[in-house]
């Protein structure tokens, strides 16, 4: 039997990459001897996103100092591999380093990112692939940008730092020594959000509150972002789809620098070769942190199992926790979906479920991969019958 291991990130418990190996264990588990097994981890550009793309890719990970959202030193990474280099926005300037109560989106920039970049561009990459998703800040990406070399200036030519509470300090912005730090680099951008920078739809307020935006202050930065766009001469990017992602970090990689927005989970499944993995594949193993609604609306899971389908893969999805509807079962089972398991016990406090994630799910695997092979029959059960 051949298993195509294939899971997103189990959000504040693993990592995509650790959730592929913690299934990986509970396959063997099941099945010592009589498998074989393809770990390909996907994500859809937030956390997890540059270690999935180095695994498929064999690259090297490389360490490198950076600071987080709120400026304090940290360590994160990228994949090298040749002249290409993945990069990811959350392994330095995520949300999930920041505790909850120290999250102030006001005082947060994307410096941290703009640092990685130029470790990965000083380590020889001429194309970066870089994920968004999972920000701690809505700064437009001015913080990244500086790092790279811009300068945001007062009317009296003093630098500013670029964070939102110092926007109203920024009469000019010099965009040109980032440019040319980045010349000949070609980049692409990855991430699940079509988002614009501004409006009713925009960065601040459909992702603002999760980062502690309350209305008064969405309304006040999705002002400054339309005036800095302008500033730059970049108003007619503000509309744009997919320029929102990261709070406004896309508009700057695109409409700043010059990349290209690659949204969704079917790039990245080109990226890794999902397709021809899967091909003759007995078994898709996936899952995610949630499964609910929301999974089957472009994220990485869908996508996966959209794609296993085309390649005639019965899949076997695990969450942490799930909660999906008589329609989303109905959409699961036609993708080719088996089982659905949830690993969690919703009487166990957050955190300890959160720690025992791996464990979990590796007892998990080995056995729904034991029912499976017992089965034979790949057609014997749908989701309805296990929820």
């Amino acid at each position: 039997m051949r298993i195509v291991i294939a899971p997103d990130s189990f959000k504040e418990s693993m990592t995509a990459v650790q959730a592929a190996r913690a299934m990986a264990v509970g396959v063997r588990d099941a099945l010592p001897t009589t498998c074989v097994v393809d770990q390909v981890p996907v994500s859809d550009g937030g956390e997890g996103f540059a270690e999935a793309v180095t695994a498929a890719w064999g690259a090297s990970w490389q360490e490198v100092t950076t600071v987080d959202a709120l400026g304090r030193p940290r360590m994160a990474g990228f994949g090298l591999d040749g002249n290409r280099a993945v990069v990811d926005l959350a392994s330095s300037v995520g949300l999930e380093h920041i505790a909850p109560g120290e999250r102030d989106v006001m005082r947060s920039s994307t410096a941290g990112l703009g640092h990685v970049i130029t470790a990965a561009v000083d380590a020889g990459a001429r194309s970066l692939l870089i994920g968004l998703g999972g920000s701690a800040s809505n700064d437009l990406g001015l913080g990244m940008l500086v790092a790279l070399g811009a300068r945001c200036l007062d009317e009296r030519g003093h630098e500013v730092d670029p964070v939102p509470a110092e926007f109203p300090r920024i009469r000019s912005i010099e965009v040109e020594p980032a440019r040319r730090r980045l010349e000949g680099i070609s980049i692409t951008v990855a991430g699940d959000v079509t988002n614009p920078l501004t409006g009713p739809r925009g960065a601040a307020a459909v992702f603002g509150p999760q980062k502690g935006l309350t209305g008064p202050a969405i309304t006040w930065i999705d002002g400054e972002m339309t005036r800095l766009a302008g500033i730059l001469g970049l108003s007619h990017w503000a509309g744009r789809p997919g320029t929102g992602a990261a709070g406004g970090t896309a508009f700057a990689l695109t409409a700043v620098l010059g990349a290209e927005l690659a949204t969704g989970i079917d790039h990245l499944t080109r990226v890794v070769g999902l397709r021809k993995r899967l091909e003759g594949a007995d078994l898709l193993l996936t899952g995610e942190g949630a499964l609910d609604g929301q999974s089957l609306n472009g994220k990485a899971v869908s996508g996966v199992l959209r794609l296993a389908c085309e390649c005639g893969a019965p899949s076997i999805v695990f969450a942490g926790r799930v909660r999906v509807d008589v329609e989303a079962q109905q959409r699961l089972s036609d993708l080719g979906v088996r089982d659905i398991v949830q690993i969690s016990d919703p009487s166990e406090p957050l955190e300890s479920s959160l720690r025992r994630g791996p464990n979990r799910l590796r007892r998990a695997v080995a056995d729904a991969v034991r029912h499976f092979s017992a089965r034979g029959d790949r057609s014997s059960r749908t989701p309805s019958d296990i929820l």
